[in-house]
């Protein structure tokens, strides 16, 4: 799936630097999910890509936002208290619309989203790629930062994610959607009998269909 241009992109200033969010809008929209990247790439990832050519049509408009890490040009994420502190600083722009915020992100924005869910209100937090351990470590376990987001869940893991496979993560409320053969930026191997854009389609089927429950 190719990129799509976001219609409107607003720079935002926070303690930890100028973070920037591009909107792709639903027409009437219910939701909005604010998702960010991981610590090793930015909103070109092909999930976020795919959720923001999906969901608007589903009345989800998404904002992809960008850490001032990334803004700034740098290659590796700071700290994960400084990431808080930007996702925190961008916050009400994301609420401006006055709709109920679904708090994003892949990998380490995963986490973010799940630390910062209940004291900034977010209605529900959609993790992408959660990094359960890091690889060939599962006893340094970030099971405690999902389980205690407190609010409604969703995991999208993929089925060969070195960073926790689906089969590892804990008992919870949570919801899990598996991506077959995923690894942890959901690419599937050629020799997969699902393609590429099949592995997104589990990904936005997933999610629009979580989101729907939500009411």
């Amino acid at each position: 799936m190719t990129g799509i241009e976001a219609a409107v992109r607003e720079e935002i200033d926070t303690e930890a630097g100028t973070a920037r969010v591009g909107w792709y809008e639903a027409a009437r929209p219910n939701f909005v999910l604010a998702v960010s990247h991981g610590a090793g790439g930015g909103i070109e990832a092909r999930d976020l890509q795919a959720l923001a050519a999906v969901l608007p049509a589903h009345g989800v408009t998404v904002a992809l936002v960008e850490q001032p890490w990334r803004v700034a040009g740098k290659k590796l994420a700071p700290a994960p208290r400084t990431l808080d502190v930007g996702w925190r600083g961008l916050w009400p722009a994301v609420a401006k619309p006055g709709l109920p915020v679904i708090a994003g992100g892949r990998s380490a924005g995963a986490r973010v989203a799940c630390r910062t869910a209940t004291e900034l209100g977010a209605a529900a937090v959609l993790a992408l790629s959660f990094p359960l351990h890091p690889p060939g470590k599962p006893e340094k376990s970030r099971a405690d930062e999902l389980l205690g987001a407190g609010v409604p869940t969703l995991v999208v893991q993929g089925g060969n994610d070195p960073f926790g496979r689906p089969e590892e993560f804990p008992e919870g409320s949570y919801g899990l959607v598996e991506v077959p053969y995923g690894d942890h930026g959901f690419v599937v191997p050629k020799r997969a009998p699902l393609g590429q854009e099949e592995a997104l389609s589990v990904i936005t089927d997933g999610v629009v269909e979580w989101i729907a429950s939500l009411g």
